[in-house]
């Protein structure tokens, strides 16, 4: 682990020397700073200065460019789709169309996703019919992005990976949904994890994200032999067994200009949770 560090720490200082972003600066005070281990007296000063190092820069690792972000993780540039180009005005087309038929494939009543109770669990429906459908599209192929050694990959960003064929100019696609009424809402909905051994950005190309619009739509329910409409949040999860969504509009979005923000979150497993020498109490056996 600690030979991670100082090789990660290696690279960031090269690219440092030419001139990166405070986002591949931040990374760089991160990995030294924690690939120490103690001080001279053993201490854990290291530690002691990064936590508020992360607490006072808050502010400045937010509105960074997506853009930025990619090339000083990966190498690869994110290109501005340009409307007036006949390259991304093809790829558009047949990606717009996909997102059509995808909507109304999935808004059927016998799809697959008005069986599934939770809307998180639709996702991998929407990219596995759109990877269908677009690849289905004269000129254009797609598939799930692959990793540095060859693996595919479908967690994490991107989730699709769509060549115009003539061109072979790389556009990715990630699908999202969300709620209708939630276009304005704070709360996060994108992620990238800056990993080398992970990391599915391979080409320079432009990036999308399309969200689909859902909303669930209340069934009839059937209560000491009568039929009732929920009225609450509650009564439907209990009782609407055979809730169904509905998908009301979708929207691409070029990612080119997108800014985001670095959330430092400190993780512990289960298994580094739930230590046998940890546990004071226990139910009975």
């Amino acid at each position: 682990m600690l030979s991670s560090c100082r090789a990660v720490t290696g690279r960031f200082s090269i690219n440092l020397v030419k001139g990166i972003s405070f986002f591949a600066a931040s990374i760089l005070f991160l990995a030294q700073s924690f690939g120490q281990e103690t001080t001279k007296n053993g201490g854990p000063a290291s530690i002691n200065q990064s936590i508020p190092w992360l607490i006072d820069e808050e502010a400045q690792l937010r509105g960074i460019p997506f853009s930025k972000v990619i090339v000083d993780v990966t190498g690869k540039k994110v290109l501005a789709f340009n409307p007036k180009d006949e390259i991304d005005q093809r790829a558009l087309k047949g990606i717009s169309a996909a997102c059509e038929e995808t909507m109304k494939r999935l808004n059927e009543p016998g799809s697959a996703v008005q069986s599934v109770a939770r809307i998180n669990e639709v996702s991998s429906h929407f990219e596995d019919t759109l990877r269908e459908l677009v690849n289905s599209t004269p000129g254009l192929n797609c598939d799930f992005p692959k990793t540095a050694e060859g693996k595919v990959q479908r967690s994490g960003y991107p989730d699709l990976r769509i060549v115009d064929l003539a061109s072979k100019r790389v556009f990715y696609l990630d699908p999202k949904l969300y709620a209708a009424g939630s276009r304005d809402s704070s709360f996060r909905t994108f992620y990238f994890e800056p990993k080398i051994a992970t990391n599915k950005v391979r080409d320079d190309a432009v990036h999308f994200v399309v969200g689909f619009e859902h909303q669930a739509v209340a069934a009839s329910l059937s209560r000491d032999g009568s039929d009732a409409t929920s009225d609450t949040a509650t009564e439907r999860r209990v009782y609407n067994k055979a809730a169904k969504w509905k998908f009301t509009r979708w929207d691409i979005v070029d990612l080119a200009n997108f800014k985001v923000k670095l959330k430092a979150e400190f993780q512990g497993s289960n298994r580094d949770l739930y230590r046998p020498e940890a546990i004071v109490a226990s139910s009975a056996k």
